[in-house]
């Protein structure tokens, strides 16, 4: 492979080395992630060269160029590279052997604010990997989701799903019948998808979300109103007739009742007669009504209360001029709780557990996160093997830190933005000084996007797939009272198709991204027709179109020989018609914003 001369590396060398010159120094993550080929020694040296670039000003930079460069004054650019799709591959999700198929880019680095413009394409990062599904062509479209947290309400299920931990957490009190062994959680979990996949919550089929299905059974709603009114009609033909077959003495009476009412010139209401009724005709009505045990605990809980305080216990209910009743205002108890009260609900003092939840860095350079790298990787490659049935020689510190550590997003800490900053971070669950789960999150400008969780098989009862994805919906909640932009969650992919992806359809109200106009729909719009065909346009605007669609592909960004130009300077070197192709085809996915804020590197 053709290398520089040696003059050049010695003098980039004594750049990069030399005392007093801050900023000129190439991190050592960024030369040891770039290994040793042409590209690597290239982009080694951009820091210092785009600096120099815009100190100089080049005459052949467009003004597109110059805006561009403004842009990148804040920090470091993007630097991708594009990698077209060529073949099919084996899905994860249905395991089609050659059913997928996506495009992708190696990221060298990326800003917050070009990935959050790309999944806003629908494009995902798997470590440094960035990749966009080939919507119209693979097995199973994969359609970018997102919750809006100020507007969600916990479920029955999520509720319960709190209430669990914190009795946990309280008492210690563990389900009756649950796995609490990793080989029991191996054999009653369905496989996920594959680990090269996105997979941004758990998505095994015990920590699914099962009790509210109003969303996903929306089509059906039609035939089961129906039904139900056929069983209701049937119900009182059945009734009618068996009252006229059968007069019975207190019908008689109540129609004597009633004409000495209307012969004596009082209002005419309807009069019920309460009789005993034979056996087995319903319930005697002339004894107290069957109560809940639920309704006798708290109304002997509040006798107990008046017996301990009778002056004080009714004041502030008779002071408002109702009469002493052994039942409170209802008011109150009407009043759902919000995510925030049923997560940080109190706990007593002498707690048999304490949790905490960590938000570090993924970052070497930090030290909380090195200090906790050894238990968070034993923790990975405990659930990979559990849950996925990985083989232990397959999660190597390699694997774990190429797609869970390495990130491409920048660091950064505006003054504007949240306290912890935007970049990429691991979210530790700490139970009593160890670590049981690993929320792996992206804070970009405008959401927490969820890249993926691991967790501890042995707690696989406290379902902390739910629990970690309700606890990022609230942490999105208290990003947006200091940054008010930032008020989206984003869970990954929605797979209609795949029951395991499935589920993320009920963190409601969520949106569905359209894969042609890049608009976000609500999924209630969407689901009509996902039921018809597994790729949909979801604006049902035809005229519409891409706002952000490459218009002048020639404004584009390269990097080409340690020199950023405009495309349409780079294209008049080139004569290979491949790969304009391949230029234009990248150009059309990431949008004409970041093809031009974004360098993309020729060889």
């Amino acid at each position: 492979m053709e290398s520089c001369p040696r003059s050049r590396w010695r003098g980039r060398r004594q750049l990069q080395e030399a005392p007093g010159r801050p900023g000129l120094r190439t991190p050592e993550w960024l030369r040891a992630s770039l290994g040793g080929s042409r590209a690597a020694r290239c982009i080694v040296g951009w820091r210092w060269r785009w600096r120099r670039l815009l100190r100089r000003g080049a005459e052949r930079l467009s003004v597109c160029g110059a805006e561009a460069m403004a842009f990148w004054a804040g920090g470091s650019p993007s630097i991708v590279d594009y990698f077209p799709s060529e073949d099919f591959y084996r899905c994860g999700y249905c395991k089609n052997e050659l059913g997928s198929r996506s495009n992708g880019m190696w990221a060298h680095s990326m800003t917050v604010q070009d990935y959050q413009d790309l999944i806003d394409r629908g494009w995902r990062r798997s470590g440094k990997y960035v990749y966009k599904p080939v919507m119209n062509q693979t097995c199973c479209p994969q359609y970018t989701i997102r919750c809006r947290p100020l507007q969600f309400q916990p479920s029955k299920s999520h509720k319960k799903v709190l209430k669990k931990m914190l009795k946990f957490l309280a008492k210690g009190e563990v389900p009756k019948g649950s796995c609490e062994e990793p080989s029991a959680v191996a054999h009653t979990c369905s496989p996920s998808t594959s680990r090269g996949q996105d997979e941004p919550m758990d998505s095994t089929m015990d920590d699914a979300v099962v009790g509210d299905f109003a969303l996903i059974n929306k089509l059906d709603i039609q035939c089961d109103l129906k039904t139900l009114s056929d069983d209701v009609k049937e119900s009182l033909e059945s009734e009618g007739k068996n009252s006229k077959k059968e007069e019975p003495h207190e019908l008689l009476q109540a129609q004597d009742s009633v004409g000495e009412k209307l012969g004596s010139g009082e209002p005419s209401h309807s009069v019920k007669v309460h009789t005993v009724p034979k056996p087995g005709k319903g319930a005697d009505l002339s004894k107290p009504p069957c109560r809940k045990a639920k309704e006798i605990r708290k109304e002997r809980k509040r006798l107990k209360r008046m017996q301990q305080n009778p002056a004080g216990e009714l004041e502030g209910f008779q002071a408002q001029g109702h009469p002493p009743s052994l039942f409170p205002p209802k008011a109150k108890s009407n009043q759902p709780k919000s995510l925030e009260d049923l997560i940080f609900e109190s706990l007593p003092e002498n707690a048999s557990h304490k949790l905490e939840v960590r938000l570090v860095p993924a970052s070497f350079e930090d030290p909380e996160f090195k200090s906790s790298f050894s238990q968070s990787f034993s923790l990975y490659v405990k659930y990979q093997v559990a849950i996925h049935q990985d083989l232990p020689d397959e999660c190597g510190k390699t694997e774990f830190t190429r797609f869970l550590c390495s990130s491409p997003l920048e660091a950064e800490t505006p003054p504007n933005g949240p306290d912890c900053g935007y970049g990429s971070f691991h979210q530790q669950y700490w139970l009593d000084g160890k670590i049981i789960a690993v929320g792996v999150i992206d804070i970009l400008p405008n959401c927490v996007s969820s890249v993926y969780l691991y967790y501890d098989p042995d707690y696989s009862f406290l379902s902390l797939g739910v629990y970690s994805a309700l606890r990022e919906i609230a942490f999105t909640r208290q990003l947006h009272e200091k940054t008010s932009q930032l008020s989206y969650y984003y869970m990954g992919f929605y797979i209609h198709s795949c029951p395991k992806m499935k589920y993320k359809g009920q963190y409601r109200p969520s949106d569905l991204l359209c894969p042609e106009t890049y608009v976000w729909v609500p999924i209630e719009q969407c689901l009509p027709s996902l039921e018809n065909s597994k790729y949909c346009r979801f604006n049902q605007d035809p005229e519409a179109v891409d706002e952000d669609r490459s218009t002048e592909p020639d404004r584009l960004q390269v990097f080409h020989k340690r020199a950023i130009m405009p495309y349409g300077v780079y294209k008049k070197q080139q004569k290979d018609p491949s790969e304009e192709a391949a230029v234009l085809q990248y150009a059309s996915l990431v949008g004409q914003k970041c093809s031009e804020r974004m360098l993309l590197f020729r060889n």
